[in-house]
This record gives structure tokens, C-alpha cells and sequence, in this order.
């Protein structure tokens, strides 16, 4: 996966990395260069940016465990809007909107924030079983 940071002048920086506030993009078909859009980061409320980088891998390619791919084209009566989320073996469709209007970042957001955060939990659940596990080994 090769995200690249956007054109400086309607980037922001979040520490070292560079985003772009996804309601920015949500109006606007994507670039032909790119296959969708990589979040970043979830906020709580959905009234805060949700935070992304253009994904401009020439392959499809796996998305990390946990990662989520937005990607979008205008279809009859608005955009449609597919979501991707990695899981450790494969890539599976998280979510599909059809034909959303205007910025429809407040539309995808709910489902967003829920799998990122019941992501989260699932993996410090499993790190703490296997700390478990290996305690329980020695």
C-alpha cells in the first residue's frame, strides 16, 4: 500500500503524516490515480474531520488488519461509496451507500468509528490472552 500525502496547500499534518479532512474530498469524484481513500483516524463525534490519505497503489493489495478503504464514484442520483476493511487474511467489503449526496462523511462515519473501535478492543483482547497464555506457560 502506497498512500501519498496530498498536495500541500489543502494538507494537514497530524504529527510526521499528512491527511486530508475526507469531507474535503466526499463532494468531488476521486483522481484516477488513486483507488480510494485510506482513513486515518475516526473521531468520536461526527461533526469532527475524519481524517484520510489517498491510496494510489497500482496493485490491489491486502489492507492491513484493521485498516478501512473508502472509495467512491458518482452513480445514478448521487455518489455511491464502498468501504474495505483488512482483516489478517484477505480484504472484505465492510459497507456499501449508494447514491449519497453532498458530503456524506456524516452518513459513513457511525460505521467507521464502530469497526475502528471494536477493532481496537478485539486486538487488545487478544494480545492480553496471549500474555495469558504465556504466563500461564511458564
Amino acid at each position: 500500500m502506497t498512500p501519498r500525502a496530498p498536495a500541500p496547500r489543502s494538507a494537514k499534518v497530524i504529527g510526521s503524516d499528512w491527511y486530508l479532512d475526507l469531507s474535503d474530498l466526499a463532494r468531488r469524484p476521486m483522481p484516477p490515480s488513486a483507488r480510494g481513500a485510506l482513513i486515518r483516524s475516526v473521531p468520536p463525534r461526527s461533526t469532527e474531520p475524519i481524517h484520510a490519505v489517498w491510496d494510489t497503489e497500482p496493485e490491489p493489495k491486502l489492507l492491513r488488519p484493521g485498516s478501512m478503504l473508502l472509495s467512491w464514484k458518482p452513480g445514478p442520483g448521487g455518489m455511491d461509496v464502498t468501504a474495505h476493511l483488512g482483516l489478517a487474511a484477505t480484504t472484505v467489503v465492510l459497507a456499501t451507500w449508494p447514491r449519497l449526496h453532498g458530503d456524506w462523511t456524516a452518513v459513513v462515519h457511525p460505521t467507521l468509528f464502530e469497526v475502528a473501535n471494536l477493532h481496537a478492543a478485539l486486538a487488545i483482547a487478544i494480545d492480553a490472552l496471549n500474555l495469558a497464555n504465556h504466563l500461564a506457560g511458564d
